[in-house]
């Protein structure tokens, strides 16, 4: 085969494949709300829009998002196992928000969107639709990520159930996201400054 061959067919693959990719990319540090928007700036437009349309402070959205799936696109839950044989997924969250099937599915019929759970604007707008019902269904504030995180990882029947009254694991989880959550309120005072 001729070498301008070769040549041309590598740089077709390469505009290919940066072509395909997405601008968002992994945060390097998760912690520094500042760092991630550094990271990914356009980021901070799609946080400030969801505010906007749903009410849901910055800090609780991305402190939930920072739990779920530590800023990771493709996200998911890990595979089951019978006797070595991969046999599925705990469930079939995904993505920024980890968002379920069907939740994911009311999302979309109940504000006409569709979406990605994979593109970052998709899921940070989901999250900011779940608080405002969990506002709207179970009266928690919108700036209370510990009952906000209740809510989205239980439910809301799950949460007026009391189900997580008996899971120690999602207590602390809930109490991590209300501390990020603090963390990423002051750090966003700083970098706004």
């Amino acid at each position: 085969m001729p070498v301008y061959l070769l040549r041309w067919g590598a740089l077709a693959l390469a505009l290919f494949t940066v072509g395909c990719g997405s601008s968002d990319r992994m945060p390097r540090n998760t912690e520094d709300i500042c760092a991630i928007y550094q990271d990914n700036p356009h980021w901070r437009r799609a946080v400030a829009q969801a505010r906007d349309k749903w009410g849901a402070p910055e800090e609780v959205k991305m402190a939930i998002i920072w739990r779920e799936s530590s800023f990771r696109a493709e996200a998911r839950p890990p595979r089951t196992y019978t006797p070595g044989i991969p046999t599925g997924r705990v469930s079939s969250a995904y993505g920024y928000s980890q968002a379920i099937d069907g939740t994911w599915d009311w999302y979309e019929k109940d504000t006409g969107h569709s979406g990605d759970r994979d593109e970052f604007e998709d899921a940070i707008d989901f999250v900011g639709w779940y608080m405002a019902k969990t506002r709207r269904a179970n009266g928690v504030a919108m700036n209370d990520a510990y009952n906000q995180y209740l809510n989205y990882h239980e439910g809301h029947a799950g949460y007026r159930r009391g189900d997580w009254r008996n899971k120690a694991w999602l207590m602390r989880a809930a109490a991590q996201v209300q501390a990020q959550a603090d963390r990423y309120r002051l750090q966003a005072s700083r970098c706004r400054a």
